[in-house]
């Protein structure tokens, strides 16, 4: 099916630099290697309603004829930032002092005059450069144009022309993106921060306008939506309001956020997905900034922000806390990674998906392992697969474990800009430059070798309809094996594959009426069918498809089941003009599939409540009921808490499982319905051909949608534009709100740094097995009626039904604290087999929430760790999965392996990422989490080194060695100061 060869990455000692003090923001700016115009140039960004001073301004726009004057705009923003005269002055000078002066060039039109000027990879005349994938070039590009040898040194840059030789040795490189991403759970938070950080600023008697984003920050709202209301004409509006009723005090938070903060763009609710607005709208490929022209790069607080490498634009996810040292002017640190390179030969072949391809790529990568690399992809097989299919792909790469699933910029990138209303002239100078750059990949000329860490290679032809579940993404099941798969699972013992339920109880029927008829549900029935999330949502070939699958079995005479949640989140406002256009919407009505809202719903447990005698039925008879959704999660309790079991499938087949009603189906042999004339339907019946969804696509999705629904959101909508906002720049807290609330990170902070902190004698928090995601640690769905955040709220007098969710709550320190290790679904060790959201108390031996027990240790003094497995801190970027266990008294966290953002976030917090050395772990070491641990790491920061070995010791006498993932000598600098932010905020300070 797919063939692998590597080469040996070896990691090594690398030469690392002293640990660096870091200039103000202002400093950093005028000290940027390329003449790039001051941040303050950029103004404050909104949609919808803002200050007078800055509500004429124009967003980033595609069209180089709209983009506004510079001597206009500097006029603009002069009364607001007296500093620009200071500013102006030094980009003037800045061409004649770049170290790389001598490769600024030109970059002329075809018929006269020049798009800009760049800074030429060719004219470096260095053959290395041609053999390095394309993903790396950006690197060496960004490296090259913020050269100022102090943030960036021309040794950085020669480490990633030599990527060859330096990326086995794990060298570490700074990297400035062009621009951040947000979306409202982790982007109010990041706003939280940044306002606590002025706060900070002030008390320690610096400047508070120092806190502001010198790069273009874009939020889109689109986490709040919740599935209140379905299958309803007027579902979107009624969800809408419901809303607005629930998060008005984070909306006008935010909004606040985009006037307050410089360069600050906020994307009103009802949009869309952060993720198809970035495709669609807000991904540049190319800056033309002032007349410099450079490659666009992103990096989002979500960690799906790799959808946009599908659009050949380098992006990745990152925790917020890290994100908010990027907006700082802060370069990001990081290793300089190995490249996969995956070859895609062939073509899929009829009636196969983008959803099953990307679960088939999802499967190859994890066997292969990609953890901390880029995936590139190229061949042949590149030539058939549409930009929607490369999102696709690239959107899971979180999934596939690499920090990049990147697609290079070519002609069908190229035809997607224009198809998405990007103008002609802006579409010709991306390619222009790229070409230019050597960054453009023209696949009717000779291609040459490109040197990658490791190789991949898929024949097209060979992926097959597949489903992935029913606990996690990776866990590929073939359609024609769905049925056995699942018999086994009901089967095997409680794991990612197995619910043990017995023999004797695998066809129990609950009967229960709905709506005054008799309904039933066995083990496996499908009670949430969900077309949603940004994987899917964004590809017209698959959200056609359903709508093709749909009107089939209305012609057959098909009907879902009206006890099935059914639900369409489109990923923005361009799907529903093409679903309308092409006339499929009618169908996908009349299957209940109606349009819920514009978000990502289901797939980030947004699913809202199934009805009362669906969950009755369940609970009461412990059914193990399904959920089929077309998203990238399906992790233990984050659809929904009565869904045990959670596939993920292409909208095609979202469709199909609500129809048949059940996942315990072989479609090759069985029946999807009885329709007209009592006739059996199978799925091959309502199976749109390739060339069908073809010729819909061909005929319906036009750019003058995209066109369309872009100019419209910039208007933003009535709700949002009502919201009233204070003007000053200082957030004033109230200490009633449960929404907003000032965290405590910078109380009693001192411009000294407080060193290392050490470990003694702590305690075991939770001790945990493989693959806890930051869905275990802090979920962002349902908050439980009996849990610690619960009682907070109620104590405040917050009726149950205005709970809302733990994601709608990240500004709000005290719930998310309560909400932290609370997922219902969490195995912990210490518990013996029991599973939700409790722990042992060791002193005691009492049984409590993980909450009251961490709030016992702290107050005693006591401090905590906690053991775990592989993959701790798998799924989504959620910074408060860092943030919740520092608050509750963590100090260190000692497991197999982290996912990379996790990781990163740890060290952010001031919390030590320590793994067990190869072949160990809490069991094979005989570690029962009832022991006392003392981690041996100096207490002087000159003496650690990144990844060196510390030994760790217990009250009983056992003794081993783990490795300390501070992966870089900035990271040692962000645990010498207590996390990444008080380093921002010292150094900031101290200019």
């Amino acid at each position: 099916m797919y063939k692998t060869t590597s080469s040996s990455l070896l990691r090594a000692a690398s030469s690392r630099s002293p640990l660096l003090s870091s200039r103000s923001s202002l400093t950093q700016s005028s000290s940027s290697a390329s003449p790039s115009p001051p941040s303050s140039l950029l103004g404050r960004r909104s949609f919808g309603t803002s200050s007078p001073a800055f509500r004429s301004l124009p967003r980033w726009s595609h069209c180089l004829h709209s983009r506004p004057s510079p001597f206009r705009l500097s006029s603009q923003i002069r009364a607001v930032s007296p500093g620009l005269d200071r500013l102006e002055r030094n980009f003037s000078s800045m061409a004649s002092e770049h170290p790389f002066k001598g490769i600024f060039t030109t970059l002329p039109k075809p018929g006269g005059g020049e798009f800009g000027k760049f800074y030429s990879l060719p004219a470096l005349n260095d053959p290395r450069i041609d053999k390095l994938p394309y993903s790396i070039r950006i690197l060496l590009e960004s490296a090259i144009r913020n050269c100022d040898n102090f943030q960036v040194t021309k040794e950085d840059v020669e480490k990633i022309i030599d990527w060859e030789k330096t990326a086995p040795k794990q060298v570490e490189i700074p990297f400035k993106p062009a621009r951040v991403l947000l979306q409202d759970f982790t982007g109010v938070p990041a706003v939280v921060d940044l306002a606590c950080m002025r706060d900070a600023m002030n008390k320690l008697g610096s400047d508070s306008n120092k806190i502001n984003p010198l790069v273009p920050v874009d939020l889109v709202i689109d986490h709040s939506v919740q599935v209140d209301v379905a299958r309803s004409e007027n579902a979107v509006q009624a969800n809408m309001e419901l809303e607005f009723q629930r998060n008005k005090e984070r909306f006008a938070f935010l909004k606040w956020g985009s006037t307050a903060f410089q360069n600050m763009l906020v994307v009103p609710p009802g949009s869309g997905i952060v993720h198809q607005v970035n495709l669609e709208y807000l991904g540049r490929v190319v800056f033309n900034t002032q007349g410099v022209l450079y490659p666009d790069s992103v990096v989002g607080t979500d960690s799906h922000t790799t959808m946009i490498d599908g659009l050949g634009v380098a992006g990745w996810g990152v925790g917020g806390i890290e994100a908010e040292a990027t907006m700082l002017g802060q370069p990001m640190s990081m290793v300089l990674p190995g490249v996969v390179g995956f070859k895609l030969s062939g073509k899929m072949r009829n009636g196969v998906t983008a959803t099953d391809l990307v679960l088939t790529v999802t499967q190859i990568l994890r066997k292969h392992g990609v953890v901390g690399k880029f995936v590139e992809f190229y061949g042949d097989g590149m030539s058939g697969l549409s930009l929607a299919d490369r999102a696709t792909i690239a959107n899971m790469s979180p999934e596939n474990g690499e920090t990049m699933g990147f697609f290079p910029v070519d002609h069908v990138t190229l035809q997607y800009l224009k198809l998405t209303g990007r103008s002609d002239e802006t579409v010709a100078m991306i390619e222009a430059y790229l070409r230019a750059n050597n960054m453009f990949v023209d696949y009717n000329e000779p291609q040459q070798d490109r040197a990658y860490s490791s190789y991949l290679e898929l024949n097209l032809d060979n992926v097959e309809p597949c489903i992935s579940g029913p606990k996690r993404p990776h866990d590929r099941v073939p359609l024609k094996e769905m049925k056995a798969d699942w018999n086994s699972c009901l089967d095997s013992k409680v794991g990612f594959k197995g619910f043990a339920i017995p023999k004797e109880a695998q066809e129990k029927v609950a009967n229960f009426s709905f709506n005054g008829k008799p309904a039933e549900i066995t083990h496996g029935s499908v009670v949430i069918a969900a077309i949603t999330s940004c994987t899917n949502t964004s590809n017209p070939s698959v959200m056609l498809g359903a709508g093709l699958v749909a009107k089939k079995a209305c012609d057959l005479g098909l009907q879902v089941k009206p006890w099935i949640k059914t639900s369409l989140a489109p990923g923005s406002g361009v799907v529903t003009k093409y679903l309308l256009k092409s006339g499929l919407q009618e169908y996908l009505n009349q299957q209940g599939f109606n349009i819920v809202g514009y978000g990502c719903t289901t797939c980030i447990g947004n699913s809202g409540e199934i009805n009362e005698s669906v969950g009755a039925a369940i609970t009461e008879n412990d059914i193990v009921a399904a959920a089929v959704l077309s998203g990238n999660r399906n992790f233990e309790g984050r659809v929904h808490p009565l869904t045990r079991a959670n596939y993920l499938a292409s909208p095609p087949l979202v469709v199909a499982y609500a129809l048949a009603g059940t996942v315990n189906i072989d479609f090759e042999t069985e029946p999807i319905g009885t329709g007209k004339n009592g006739k059996d339907v199978f799925l091959r019946e309502i199976w749109p051909t390739t060339e069908e969804i073809a010729e819909v696509v061909q005929s319906s999705v036009l750019p003058d949608m995209f066109r369309a629904t872009y100019e419209s959101i910039t208007k933003g909508n009535p709700m949002w534009n009502e919201l009233s906002v204070p003007e000053n720049t200082l957030y004033s807290w109230d200490p009633k709100s449960t929404y907003i609330h000032e965290p405590p990170y910078f109380k009693d902070m001192t411009m000294e740094p407080p060193g290392p902190h050490s470990v003694n004698d702590a305690y075991c928090l939770l001790n945990f097995g493989d693959s806890i995601t930051t869905d275990h640690i802090s979920p962002a769905g349902n908050i439980q009626k009996d849990s610690p955040a619960a009682k907070y709220l109620m104590e405040r007098g917050v009726d149950r039904k205005d709970f809302n969710s733990y994601g709608s709550r990240r500004g709000n320190d005290e719930i998310m604290a309560r909400g932290t290790f609370a997922n219902i679904r969490i195995v912990n060790k210490l518990m013996n087999g029991e599973v939700g959201p409790k722990t042992v108390h060791i002193p005691s031996g009492e049984k409590l929430s993980v909450f009251d027990a961490a709030m016992r240790y702290k107050s005693s003094g006591e401090d905590t760790i906690i053991l775990a497995g592989a993959e701790y801190g798998s799924g989504s970027s959620s910074d408060w999965a860092a943030k919740g266990p520092m608050l509750q008294g963590v100090k260190a966290v000692i497991a197999k392996s982290f996912e990379r953002i996790h990781r990163s976030n740890l060290v952010g917090m001031g919390i030590i990422p320590l793994c067990f050395k190869s072949g160990e772990d809490a069991d094979t070491l005989g570690l029962t989490g009832h022991e006392r641990y003392t981690i041996h790491l100096p207490t002087d920061i000159s003496e650690i080194r990144p990844g060196q070995d510390v030994t760790v010791t217990t009250d009983n006498g056992k003794s081993f060695t783990c490795t300390v993932r501070f992966d870089t000598e900035v990271e040692l600098a962000y645990f010498n100061h207590g996390g990444i932010l008080p380093y921002v905020i010292r150094n900031l300070s101290k200019q």
